[in-house]
């Protein structure tokens, strides 16, 4: 980008806050009862909300779990078959039935793409079309039909978007 197109985004810069502000009376807040606290001693990271329901990756004793909760009844949902002893998940995403999850995990030293159909308890390992990437960071559509997946490949990084069967 040039320094006057530059310039240029910068001067809109507060014209865009400004509008901001207008549509939002100026701040932002949570909606009345909409707020849910998962009352654990865990850490909880890379959430993915989908509907009702919320993926994260939460650690429990030492060890990392991709869980899910369905925010109607504020109650963890098992997943039989997805979380493995000798692996690590990086991220998770979840459609809006909260059916299918996408899944990146480390295992035996390679990192895995991965698509969870909760409905079969089946997980599937999704090939990636330049297998040189390394996936990084995903979001599941709210269809659960296609992924966008964030890859490392040759020191830069690429988003591709993979239709799903």
């Amino acid at each position: 980008m040039g320094l006057r197109p530059m310039l240029l985004s910068l001067a809109m810069l507060p014209g865009l806050l400004l509008l901001l502000r207008s549509c939002g009376r100026g701040e932002l807040r949570l909606l009345p009862g909409s707020s849910l606290r998962l009352n654990s001693p865990a850490d909880e990271r890379s959430p993915s909300l989908g509907g009702r329901w919320l993926a994260l990756i939460s650690n429990q004793g030492g060890r990392d779990l991709v869980r899910l909760f369905d925010l109607h009844t504020n109650r963890p949902v098992p997943l039989p078959g997805l979380n493995r002893l000798d692996a690590l998940p990086v991220a998770v995403s979840t459609d809006a039935r909260g059916r299918r999850l996408a899944l990146i995990r480390q295992l035996a030293g390679r990192t895995e793409l991965l698509l969870y159909d909760r409905g079969l308890a089946a997980l599937q390992r999704l090939p990636l079309d330049n297998q040189s990437g390394v996936p990084r960071n995903l979001a599941l559509s709210g269809d659960g039909r296609q992924l966008a997946v964030q890859l490392e490949r040759g020191g830069r990084w690429q988003v591709e978007v993979l239709k799903l069967p």
